[in-house]
C-alpha cells in the first residue's frame, strides 16, 4: 500500500511507460534505451533545424522571437541567429510593416494556420527582404501562445516581376510609341489617298474633255471619209481615201480601248443586268459586220437562238463587238460566223473565224493589255492589244466565261456563256437582212442637230449619199426654223451650247410637232455610265463619236423601218 504522506502524483518512471517495475534496477537497460532514441530524435530536429534551406522561427504572439535558424538569419543579413533574436524582440519589429504582423497575429489565431502569406521582413541596416510566410499556431500549456513559422525568400521572384512589369510598361511605351506612329502613317497615307483621288477625278474630267475634243474632228473625219468613199472615185484618189479610213479607225480605236480600258479599272462602269431578246442585240451587230466582212470579202453568217438572256445589254454587246472586230479583222479568206448553242440554262454565244488560229500557249496571254500575237511584218500587226483585255474586264464584272477554241491553220472560236431568262415582250423588231438588202434611204428627211459646224457639214454629205433629204441646225431655234413641220429622223449631239442636252431637245421638239414618237437618234461622245442610263430609259438609241457610218444606216433603217410598219 501507498504510504499516507507520498504524493499522490505519477512517478517519472509511470510517465516513461515503465510502470512501478521500473523502480527495479532490472529496468535501467529499457529506460536508457528510451532515453537514447529521446535525444537521438532531438538532434536530428535540430539538424533539420539548423540546415533547413528556409528560415524557421519560433515567437510568442505576445513577446518576441524565442528561437531561428541560421537560414533566417542569412536571409535577415544578420551575422548570427543571437544578433537576429536580439534586434527582433517584437513580432512587430521583425515585420517591415506592422499592419502585416497584426493581420497574421490575427488570422492565426483565427484560422490556426496562415500559409503563403507574402510580406517583407525587415533586414540588416534597412534592408527589406521580401518572402512567404506559413505560420502554424503551436498547442501550449500555458498562457502564453506559441507559433512557428516557415519563410522562404521570394527575392528573386519579385525581381522577377518587377522586371517583368518593367518589360510590360516598356513594351506598353513601344506599343503607344508605335500605335502614334501608325496614326501618322496613316494620316500620310489618307493624304495621299486623297490626293491621288483628287488627282484621278481631276485626270478623269481631263480625259472626259480631251477625248471629246479629240472625237469631235475624229468624228468629222470619218464622215467627210465615208462620204468619200461612197462617190465614184479614181482609182488612186481611192486608195488614198482608204488608207485615211484605216488610219482614223486605228486611232479611234485606241482612244476608245484607253478610255474603256480607265473606266473599268476605276470601277466606274455600273452593270444594269435584266433580261432582254438577244436578237434584238445581233441586229445592230449582223448589220454593222455584214458590210464589213463584204468590204474584206468574208462571208458573214449569222444564226442565233430566238431566245432570252439575262445580262447588261450594252456591255455584253461591246463583247460581241470586240469578237466580232478581231475575227473580221485577222481573217483573211473565209468566213466569219455568229451564233448560239444552248447548255441546260445557259447559252453559249460564239463567234467563228477560219482565221490563222492562236497557239495553244496563248491563248490566255492573249487577254493582257497590250499583247498581241508575233507578226512577222509589222503591216502584219493590227491594233493595239486592248480589245480581249476589255473583254476579259466586261466579262468579270457580268460574272459570265469566256471560252476560247483554236486550231492554228484553220481558225478559232471566241464564246461567251449567259445566263437564260424568262421570255418577255420584245421592245423593238430585229432586223434580220444585211444593209444592202434594206429598204432605201432615198426622199427621207433628216434633222441634224450639232454645235460643231464640221460635224454638221460631214453629216449632210454622209446622209445626202445615200440619197436622203438633210436640214442642219445648231440649236433648237435653228431647228424650227429650218423645219416647220416634223422631218422622219432626228439626229442629235448629246451635249449642245447654253448647258442644253439631245434628250432636252428631242422631247420639246417632239412636243411641239405633236410627234410624242418621232425617231430619234442621240450621237455622243460620252460614254459614262449615268448619261447612258438616262437616255436608255428615255427610252433613246445611242450612237458613240467617231460615228460608224455602216451602224448609224443600220440604225437609221431601223427606226424608219419600225416607224413605217414595214
Amino acid at each position: 500500500m501507498k504510504k499516507p504522506s507520498a504524493p499522490d502524483t505519477p512517478s517519472v518512471s509511470e510517465l516513461l511507460g515503465l510502470g512501478r517495475q521500473s523502480a527495479r534496477k532490472s529496468y535501467y537497460p529499457e529506460l536508457s534505451a528510451r532515453m537514447a532514441e529521446l535525444e537521438t530524435e532531438r538532434n536530428r530536429y535540430k539538424w533539420l533545424f539548423e540546415n533547413a534551406l528556409h528560415g524557421i522561427f519560433q515567437a510568442s504572439l505576445t513577446g518576441g522571437l524565442r528561437a531561428a535558424n541560421p537560414a533566417l538569419a542569412r536571409m535577415l543579413g544578420d551575422d548570427s541567429v543571437a544578433d537576429t533574436l536580439a534586434r527582433c524582440t517584437t513580432l512587430a519589429t521583425l515585420f517591415a510593416d506592422p499592419h502585416d504582423a497584426a493581420e497574421l497575429q490575427r488570422r492565426v489565431v483565427a484560422e490556426g494556420r496562415v500559409a503563403g502569406y507574402t510580406t517583407r521582413l525587415r533586414g540588416q541596416r534597412g534592408r527589406d527582404v521580401p518572402v512567404a510566410i506559413t505560420l502554424v499556431q503551436k498547442p501550449s500549456t500555458d498562457d502564453e501562445s506559441l507559433v512557428e513559422a516557415f519563410v522562404a525568400d521570394i527575392t528573386e521572384r519579385e525581381q522577377a516581376r518587377r522586371r517583368l512589369e518593367q518589360l510590360n510598361e516598356q513594351l506598353e511605351s513601344r506599343v503607344q510609341a508605335r500605335t502614334r506612329e501608325l496614326e501618322r502613317l496613316n494620316a500620310e497615307l489618307r493624304e495621299a489617298r486623297d490626293a491621288a483621288e483628287r488627282a484621278n477625278r481631276s485626270k478623269d474630267r481631263y480625259l472626259a474633255a480631251a477625248s471629246h475634243d479629240l472625237l469631235q474632228p475624229m468624228n468629222a473625219a470619218r464622215l467627210l471619209v465615208a462620204t468619200l468613199l461612197d462617190r465614184p472615185l479614181e482609182r488612186e484618189v481611192r486608195d488614198l481615201a482608204e488608207r485615211i479610213h484605216l488610219s482614223l479607225e486605228g486611232a479611234e480605236e485606241l482612244l476608245t480601248d484607253l478610255l474603256d480600258i480607265a473606266r473599268l479599272d476605276q470601277d466606274r462602269v455600273q452593270v444594269q443586268r435584266e433580261p432582254f431578246a438577244l436578237r434584238d442585240l445581233c441586229t445592230s451587230l449582223v448589220a454593222e459586220f455584214s458590210s464589213l466582212a463584204a468590204s474584206q470579202r468574208l462571208a458573214f453568217r449569222h444564226c442565233v437562238a430566238d431566245a432570252w438572256v439575262v445580262s447588261d445589254c450594252r456591255l455584253l454587246g461591246r463583247v460581241l463587238r470586240n469578237f466580232l472586230a478581231n475575227a473580221c479583222r485577222y481573217t483573211r479568206q473565209g468566213r466569219v460566223l455568229l451564233g448560239t448553242r444552248r447548255r441546260g440554262d445557259t447559252l453559249w454565244i460564239e463567234v467563228w473565224d477560219s482565221g490563222p488560229g492562236i497557239p495553244a500557249d496563248q491563248r490566255r496571254a492573249i487577254f493582257r493589255e497590250f499583247h498581241q500575237l508575233a507578226a512577222p511584218r509589222a503591216r502584219d500587226r493590227q491594233g493595239v492589244g486592248l480589245g480581249l483585255a476589255i473583254v476579259e474586264r466586261i466579262v468579270s464584272r457580268l460574272g459570265h466565261e469566256v471560252e476560247v477554241r483554236s486550231w492554228p491553220g484553220q481558225g478559232s472560236c471566241f464564246a461567251v456563256r449567259v445566263p437564260l431568262g424568262e421570255v418577255g415582250q420584245t421592245t423593238r423588231e430585229p432586223v434580220t437582212l444585211p444593209p444592202a438588202a434594206m429598204p432605201s434611204l432615198d426622199g427621207r428627211q433628216a434633222l441634224v442637230i450639232d454645235n460643231e459646224p464640221s460635224i454638221l457639214a460631214s453629216m449632210q454629205g454622209l446622209l445626202e449619199g445615200w440619197g436622203m433629204r438633210c436640214a442642219l441646225a445648231l440649236d433648237a431655234e435653228e431647228a424650227l426654223a429650218a423645219l416647220p413641220s416634223p422631218p422622219d429622223v432626228l439626229l442629235v449631239d448629246l451635249h449642245l451650247d447654253g448647258g442644253h442636252t439631245g434628250d432636252e431637245l428631242i422631247a420639246r421638239l417632239r412636243e411641239r410637232w405633236r410627234r410624242p414618237q418621232l425617231p430619234a437618234v442621240v450621237v455622243t461622245a460620252e460614254r459614262g455610265d449615268p448619261w447612258l442610263l438616262r437616255l436608255r430609259q428615255a427610252g433613246l438609241p445611242v450612237l458613240n463619236k467617231p460615228l460608224k457610218p455602216g451602224k448609224l444606216r443600220a440604225v437609221l433603217h431601223q427606226l424608219l423601218r419600225s416607224e413605217r410598219g414595214d
